[in-house]
C-alpha cells in the first residue's frame, strides 16, 4: 500500500509540475512556435539571404575536424580563412550561428555553395528536405530536444552540406548534439575514421533521428501519467495539458513526417556523392523513421482519445449533478403541492382546525419523501 501511495504521490507531483508551467499550459512558448516570424520582405529576388529565426547577438563560431584513418586535427576558429580543405582527409565544418549573413556569404564563396542553398540555410522555417546543388548535396532537418525544466520541446534547424571530401553543418546555437559523433571520430578503430564524407553525412542524419526516440519517450511518459490522472483524479486543469501535448505532437509530426521522403530519396536516387555501402546504413535510418512516425501517430490517437474521454467524463459529471437535482425536485413536487394547498388563505379549511393537523402534515410529508427515495433506489436511479 505504501508503494502505491508513493507512486500516486510521484504522479501527482509530476502533474502539478506540468500544471504550474505557464509555457506548458499556454502552448505558446518560443520553442513550440509552429512557424517562426518571417523577416523577409515579399518581392526579393531568389537567392537573397535574409535571416529568419530568433534574434542572435553572440559571435559566429566554427569547429573543424579533419581526419583520415591515421590522422586527426581538431580546432575552433572565427575566421573563414583558417578553414583548409585537404583532399586526403574528411573535413567536418560545424558552424554555430546562422544570423550573420555576411559570414554565411563568405563561407558560401569559399566552398562554391549556391545562393539558393544559402538562402535555405538562414531561413529556419524550412521544411525538412534533401536537394542536389551541382556537386553538392544539401539536407535540412529539425533537431528536437526535450526541455526538462518546463516540460516542453526545443526546436532547432540543422542544415547539412555534403561535398566530395567535406561536410558542413549549420546550427542555430551552440550545443552538444554532435558530441557522440566527435567521440567516435576520435577513436581510431571506429568505422567513421576509415570512411569518406558520405558516411559522416549519414552519421549526422542518424544522430538527429535517433534523438527523436528520447523525445518520444518523455512525451509518452507525460501521456501515460495524464491518462492515469484523467481516470483516477479528474480535474479541469487536465484539458490544458492535453491541448499542450497535442500541440507538441503537431510540431513533432511537422518535423518528422517529411523524413520518410528524404531518406527514401537518398536510397532510390543514384547520387554520386553517396556510395552503395552507405546506402545500406540509410535503409536502417529509414526503418527508424517509419518507427518514429508510427509512434507519433499512436500518440496523436491516444491524445484524441483522452480528449474524448475528458469530454465524456465532464458530461457524465454534469449528468450526475442534473440527476441529483432532478430527484430532489421530484421529491419536493408533492410536498410543495400539500404545503401549497394548506397554505391558502381560505377561511374554511376543515383540517386546519384539527388538534394534530400540524404533526400529521409533517408525518405525511416525511413519509412521502421516504417512499419516493426508496422507490428511486429500487429503480437504481440513486
Amino acid at each position: 500500500m505504501d508503494v502505491l501511495k508513493n507512486i500516486k504521490k510521484q504522479q501527482s507531483d509530476f502533474l502539478i509540475k506540468l500544471v504550474n508551467s505557464k509555457n506548458k499550459l499556454l502552448g505558446l512558448n518560443k520553442f513550440t512556435r509552429l512557424s517562426p516570424k518571417s523577416k523577409k520582405s515579399p518581392g526579393k529576388s531568389p537567392g537573397t539571404l535574409v535571416y529568419v529565426g530568433e534574434d542572435k547577438f553572440e559571435d559566429v563560431n566554427i569547429e573543424i575536424l579533419s581526419y583520415n584513418k591515421s590522422d586527426l586535427k581538431e580546432f575552433e576558429t572565427k575566421e573563414i580563412k583558417d578553414i583548409k580543405e585537404n583532399k586526403n582527409e574528411v573535413t567536418w565544418i560545424n558552424l554555430t550561428g546562422i544570423h550573420d549573413i555576411k559570414f554565411i556569404e563568405d563561407l558560401g564563396k569559399k566552398f562554391h555553395l549556391d545562393s539558393l542553398l544559402l538562402e535555405d540555410v538562414v531561413n529556419t522555417n524550412q521544411r525538412p528536405k534533401v536537394e542536389e546543388f551541382g556537386d553538392k548535396l544539401f539536407a535540412v532537418l529539425k533537431m528536437i530536444t526535450y526541455n526538462n525544466e518546463n516540460n516542453s520541446l526545443k526546436l532547432e534547424q540543422i542544415s547539412i552540406v555534403l561535398g566530395k571530401n567535406f561536410v558542413i553543418t549549420f546550427q542555430e546555437r551552440k550545443n552538444s548534439f554532435f558530441e557522440p559523433i566527435k567521440k567516435r571520430i576520435k577513436e581510431k578503430r571506429k568505422k567513421i575514421r576509415s570512411s569518406e564524407s558520405d558516411y559522416l553525412f549519414y552519421a549526422v542524419i542518424d544522430t538527429i533521428i535517433d534523438n527523436y526516440f528520447s523525445v518520444l519517450e518523455n512525451i509518452g511518459e507525460q501521456i501515460e501519467i495524464i491518462e492515469i490522472e484523467l481516470i483516477n483524479n479528474f480535474n479541469n486543469k487536465l484539458i490544458n495539458l492535453i491541448y499542450g501535448l497535442k500541440r507538441e505532437i503537431l510540431l513533432l509530426r511537422k518535423s518528422i513526417w517529411p523524413l520518410r521522403e528524404i531518406i527514401s530519396n537518398l536510397e532510390r536516387n543514384e547520387l554520386k556523392l553517396i556510395k552503395k555501402e552507405t546506402l545500406n546504413y540509410m535503409r536502417d535510418v529509414y526503418d527508424h523513421t517509419i518507427q518514429i512516425i508510427d509512434t507519433v501517430e499512436t500518440f496523436r490517437e491516444m491524445l484524441s482519445g483522452m480528449l474524448d474521454l475528458y469530454i465524456s467524463i465532464s458530461g457524465n459529471k454534469m449528468n450526475e449533478v442534473m440527476k441529483v437535482l432532478t430527484i430532489i425536485a421530484t421529491i419536493f413536487i408533492p410536498l410543495t403541492f400539500i404545503a401549497g394547498v394548506y397554505g391558502m388563505n381560505f377561511e374554511h379549511i376543515p383540517e386546519l382546525s384539527y388538534k394534530f393537523a400540524y404533526p400529521l402534515f409533517w408525518t405525511i410529508t416525511i413519509l412521502i419523501g421516504l417512499l419516493m427515495t426508496l422507490y428511486f433506489k429500487k429503480k437504481n436511479w440513486v
